[in-house]
């Protein structure tokens, strides 16, 4: 039996992977991070003294070349992406008597994911070190910034995750999220809004009504930074291994 500990390039799954001292790290290349995420992830390794196995896509070298080849982004039918560069490099790697380690934390929305996580592949057996013990994404950085490694520079920028940033993750909705993206990345945005236009997709909510993320307004407000903030149950969790 293998324990599989699902490496994302942020705070909370190198915390899931610190509270996880026998399992196998392993990483979906997306072709779409942030230069300095590799970094992260090597300053990670150093500090977990264990290497990261990184699997890849053998039909798509990125996330825009998934967008482009299927011609579609985001909708109903969900985001190809995930799909083609996570899930099915997992399905070919993983093996049914393997448990699956995840760096979902205690926040309310982190936790409703994991459910349904649970729900939707109920044949896997899954775990959330980090909701185990009570650790929420404040917390999680804190430990990182605690361990003496330099967090993903998109933490302080605003963004909620490491995750998606040579494109702009296409799941998310919020205007607030793209005006964001736009603030920081502008010609990578530049970039995806064309696309969008041009295989109409809207990806984002204004007032209610979907909008292609070139029609969000300049001044629209932006998300704010997460702040590091460490409790008794971080320190716990440290001394404590799951």
């Amino acid at each position: 039996m293998r324990t599989l500990v699902w490496f994302s390039g942020g705070a909370a799954s190198a915390v899931a992977a610190k509270l996880t001292p026998n399992g196998l790290l392993v990483r979906c290349e997306t072709g779409n991070e942030d230069p300095d995420n590799h970094r992260f992830e090597r300053d990670v390794e150093t500090w977990l003294q264990r290497t990261i196995q990184v699997l890849k896509s053998d039909e798509f070298a990125s996330v825009p070349d998934v967008w482009v080849k299927r011609r579609y982004m985001a909708g109903i039918a969900g985001a190809p992406c995930t799909v083609a560069m996570k899930v099915e490099p997992r399905l070919a790697f993983q093996r049914p008597t393997d448990v699956h380690v995840f760096g979902y934390t205690a926040d309310s929305a982190d936790v409703e994911r994991f459910g349904r996580r649970q729900a939707n592949y109920p044949e896997l057996v899954v775990r959330a070190p980090l909701i185990e013990h009570g650790i929420t994404k404040h917390g999680a950085l804190a430990m990182i910034e605690r361990a003496g490694i330099e967090l993903p520079r998109t933490y302080a920028m605003g963004f909620p995750n490491a995750n998606c940033l040579q494109s702009g993750c296409v799941k998310a909705t919020s205007a607030s999220y793209w005006a964001l993206y736009r603030k920081h990345f502008p010609a990578e945005f530049a970039r995806t809004a064309a696309l969008a236009r041009e295989l109409g997709a809207r990806l984002c909510r204004l007032e209610g009504e979907r909008a292609f993320i070139d029609d969000i307004p300049l001044d629209h407000p932006t998300t704010d930074p997460i702040v590091p903030i460490c409790d008794f149950l971080c320190v716990i969790a440290e001394m404590e291994p799951a």
